[in-house]
Formats: C-alpha cells, structure tokens, sequence
C-alpha cells in the first residue's frame, strides 16, 4: 500500500480566445429576465448567448466531469439606479443534461466583473460545475436559467429563463464508456508437490460470495481429470481438498460458468505430481537432483506518493509516479501472474473528498535480461476504488522472471477545491 497527496495552490489566469473567433459550441436562446421589484425597472427580454464545455468528452462511468457555462451576452440589465461597482456581481446557474444520463448540473461563478454603468447590460460570466457521469452512452448538455446576484447597497437577484416553447439547443456533448472491472480471482495451495493420489489443500479467493466453483488440475492449457466443486462463502472464499491423481497435472486452477475463462477464472498455482521412487537395482542407483520451486513476490521502492500541486480556482491534474515495483516469480511453473491497484477517495481539510475514480495511471513494464516471461503493462486509464490492472504475464508451458514495473498516475482536482492536502490509499495486490 502506499499513501498519496495531492495539494491545491494559487489561482492561475486561463489564456484568452483569438478575437473574432466564435467558439465551437455557442450557441443563442431567448430568455425572459425580469427586474428586481426593487429596481422599478420593466423586463428585460432577448436572446442570451452562451457556451458549455467540458474537460472530458470521453470518460468512463464512475468519472467526474467538470463543466463550464459562459453567459457571453444576457438582455439583462444593471438594476441599481447609479454605477455598479465592480466585484459585487456573483451567477449561478443550471445545465440540463439529456440523452444517456438525465438531470441538472448546477454551476457556480466567482464575485467578479468590471464596472457597469446605469442602465447598460450586465457582463458576460463564467460558471463551473461538477457531475459524476452514471451511465455509458452519448450525453447532452444544454444551457438553462441562470441567476446574476449583485451586491451593492441591496442584495438584488435578476433570474433569466429560458422560454419554455423554445429551449436552448444542445451545446456540447460527451460519451461515456463502461469502467473495466479487474479480474481478482486467485488459487493458493497448501503445498507445491505431492504423490499420485494426494489430497491438496486449496484456497480459491476473489469469488463472488455463493458462487459456484470449479477447482481443476491443468496440463499447460488443457484441464486434466483431477476436479472438485464448492459454493464461495460469504467473503467469496471456498476452501476444498483436490485429489491429485493425473501424473500430467501441473497446475491447478479455479473457475465460475462451465470452463475457465480470462474473466470468470483465476489464475494457474504451480503443482508437481512426484512419482514414488523406484525398488533398488543390482546393477546401478537412480539418480535423482531436483530443483526446488521458489515464490512469486513483489517489493516496491519507497512507500508515499507525493503528486504535484495544481492551482487554486483553476484545478487541474496533479502528476506523480507510483515507484519502481519489482516483481520475481520463481515458481517454475507455467503460471503467469498479474498485478492489480485499486484506490481510495481523497480525504482533505474538513472531511472534503476527491473520488479515488478522479486517479488514472499509465502503467509500464520491462523484463530483465535472461526473463522466460514476457510483460504487458495494463491499459492508461482509470484506478478507481474497483481497481485496475497494472502489469500481467501469460500463463506458457515454463514461465518465470524478474520485471521491474512502474506507473505514471494522475489526480484531476475540480476547480475551487479547498486548498490543503488530500490523501489517499493504494493497494497493489499481486496474484
């Protein structure tokens, strides 16, 4: 496990668009902005020009997306008698999404604007929001009523709504696509070796819990006679006792459905079925030398992980590296193995929480000289709290190696994010 942290800073200033340039997205609707009783000013109505963007049009479920909503001109009005002074206007407002995931979106802006003179037409404004995207597919966003509160010498509210004959158009899209789940299944043995016909001890972990479940020997990528069942208990678990009675078993495995799959089966533990020594000869001895299997670990460089600090107001992604993992599989058998992460939420200042699912890494893997083994780095994308896959080598009639695996990982920290340090846990599990 390793603990990470990520800490906001000081706002920085985004560059501004090329003059003249309209951009993608903007779009015009009518609105219906109605004074302030207070200002004894008649209606304001006219079309608004606005513009909707996101930080990522193509997450995964269980991702968080930031939005943004300009209000580039608004009919509305200044509703005090004189001057208003700048830095006393704050928006809100609604973004309505449609299509695969359904709902409103509300965005929130910063206390500021330049002087606006009696009776001109207020600024234009910029919202932020967040959402956590619940569904696969295409989603809509569409601008909605938005809000511009002033504060000077009354707290006054002009509310734009859109008309309802004639919503906003669509200004900006994304499509999300399904989280992938990791492959937690595992097989541990009470022991590596044993005569025809012994009974070995068998842990099948990573199941979900009443599952039903298939423990078999394997010759390289064909399963042998040797097979016993079992129900996973409630923590996914199913202890069982395999007779070993196939001299071509080398290795066992464990399986829900009717036949292993990558995604329903665990992965090979090593076994070797040792013959009985033969009766003694007159004329010469056997000569026997074995070589004895060893352990598949990992051990990793360092313990926390520190990633960079983003700005204040703006957010942003947080970079790091997770630290050089060194795995060696010294079985001997033919099974590979994998290694899957999976993070917590960081926790901040106040209780304040960023989801583990905003975390996606890069991973990469490089075995050393003289490795039977080759290895795949898992795919970039998502950690999450469900886990992910970092590195994998594939099962193969003799497999083995030292592999030296690392990862680049990424925090995305929404805009306004409290300043402080927010930690998390990550757990890599090697099976």
């Amino acid at each position: 496990m390793a603990v990470l942290a990520a800490t906001t800073g000081s706002a920085l200033s985004a560059p501004a668009a090329a003059e003249g340039e309209a951009p993608p997205g903007q779009v015009d609707f009518p609105t219906h902005c109605p004074a302030p009783q207070e200002a004894g000013l008649p209606p304001a109505d006219g079309p608004t020009t606005a513009r909707i963007t996101v930080d990522d049009p193509a997450p995964q479920v269980g991702d968080t997306v930031t939005v943004t909503y300009q209000v580039l001109r608004t009919p509305a009005v200044n509703p005090v008698g004189g001057e208003l002074p700048a830095d006393v206007l704050t928006p809100t407002g609604r973004i309505l999404l449609a299509g695969a995931q359904n709902g409103e979106v509300t965005v929130v802006g910063a206390k500021r604007n330049d002087p606006v003179p009696a009776g001109a037409a207020l600024p234009a404004v910029t919202m932020t929001g967040t959402f956590t995207v619940t569904a696969p597919g295409e989603t809509t966003l569409a601008p909605g009523g938005y809000t511009l509160h002033t504060g000077h010498l009354l707290d006054l509210d002009t509310t734009c709504t859109a008309d309802v004959a004639a919503p906003a158009p669509v200004s900006a899209r994304l499509t999300a696509t399904e989280l992938p789940t990791a492959n937690l299944r595992s097989v541990f043995l009470g022991t590596a070796q044993g005569r025809p016909g012994d009974r070995v001890e068998v842990t099948a972990a990573g199941f979900p819990p009443g599952a039903a479940v298939t423990v078999a020997g394997r010759a390289g990528a064909a399963e042998t006679a040797d097979r016993v069942s079992a129900t996973a208990d409630e923590r996914g678990t199913a202890l069982v006792e395999l007779p070993v009675t196939d001299r071509a078993t080398t290795a066992v495995i464990a399986y829900e459905g009717a036949a292993w799959s990558s995604r329903q089966g665990s992965g090979p533990a090593a076994y070797t079925v040792v013959d009985a020594a033969p009766p003694p000869s007159s004329v010469g001895r056997k000569v026997t030398a074995t070589v004895e299997p060893g352990v598949l670990g990992m051990t990793q460089t360092g313990q926390d992980i520190t990633l960079g600090a983003v700005p204040y107001g703006d957010g942003g992604a947080a970079p790091g590296r997770i630290g050089t993992v060194t795995v060696t599989d010294a079985r001997g058998g033919p099974a590979g193995w994998s290694l899957t992460g999976k993070v917590t939420d960081f926790t901040g200042p106040g209780g304040i929480r960023i989801p583990g699912a905003s975390l996606s890494w890069t991973p990469r893997c490089v075995a050393a000289p003289g490795s039977i083994s080759t290895c795949t780095p898992g795919s970039a994308g998502v950690v999450g709290p469900e886990g992910a896959l970092l590195a994998s080598t594939p099962d193969a009639p003799l497999a083995g190696g030292t592999f030296t695996i690392d990862a680049t990982v990424t925090l995305r920290v929404p805009p306004y994010t409290p300043p402080g340090a927010y930690t998390a846990v990550l757990t890599l599990t090697l099976s």
